[in-house]
């Protein structure tokens, strides 16, 4: 792979192409640049050529990271978050991506509470039928929406998924296609205190794919950093 600018011009240039083909414009869709595994240095670079979002999928990995970033750059968490871990979760992101229980739902608006801070919240939603994979079932939004909905300190603003681990299209579409049909019923309950505006589905390996379905946020880390040491 080139360098992280070149990598990233390229993904732009993807996602326009792809964004085009959907109707829609490049612009209105957010980048996520996903940092697991990638040292502070070239977060910094990336930073410096206009990325705006990063995306953690660790606590304690944002943990070492974050005190050496800019405070301007916005700090998803993209994994999965154990509820115990939920207060270091609250003062470090800007937005938690993942959230899958109320359980988890409910300490994040207890521990945002405690802090004076409103944390942006999306729904994982699993639509592989993986079990390996974490999310809800699709069939299980609506009443988690409903029962979450108004928490204090916390906002939901959309909904999230990670497509079938396949290369190919007719099997890792369909994932998308049930994430915005769920997201278009969504945002029909006009549920109140909930804002379905971000779709976040797609990542390197699947990430136009997701935008053809709608996708208006996507979480790309090895087509901007290259493959990472685990």
């Amino acid at each position: 792979m080139g360098s992280i600018r070149e990598n990233l011009k390229i993904v732009r240039e993807r996602i326009d192409q792809a964004a085009s083909k959907a109707g829609s414009r490049g612009d209105d869709i957010k980048l996520v640049a996903v940092t697991k595994n990638v040292d502070v240095e070239r977060i910094k670079q990336i930073i410096a050529c206009g990325i705006e979002i990063i995306g953690e999928n660790r606590v304690q990995e944002a943990l070492s990271k974050f005190d050496y970033l800019p405070a301007e750059v916005e700090k998803h968490l993209v994994g999965h978050l154990q509820t115990n871990k939920a207060k270091k979760a609250v003062r470090l992101f800007d937005m938690v991506q993942s959230v899958d229980s109320s359980d988890l739902a409910f300490e994040i608006s207890k521990r945002a509470n405690e802090i004076n801070k409103e944390v942006p919240i999306l729904i994982e939603v699993n639509t592989s039928g993986e079990e390996s994979k974490f999310g809800i079932e699709p069939e299980e939004a609506l009443p988690l929406i409903e029962k979450i909905g108004a928490l204090d300190n916390i906002r939901i603003g959309g909904l999230m998924t990670v497509g079938l681990w396949s290369g190919e299209e007719s099997k890792v579409r369909p994932c998308f296609v049930k994430l915005r049909k769920l997201f278009e019923r969504m945002k029909e309950q006009n549920i109140p205190d909930v804002q379905m505006k971000y779709l976040s589905m797609g990542m390197t390996s699947d990430f136009e794919w997701a935008i053809l379905e709608g996708s208006n946020m996507v979480r790309i880390g090895t087509g901007i950093f290259g493959p990472r040491v685990v």
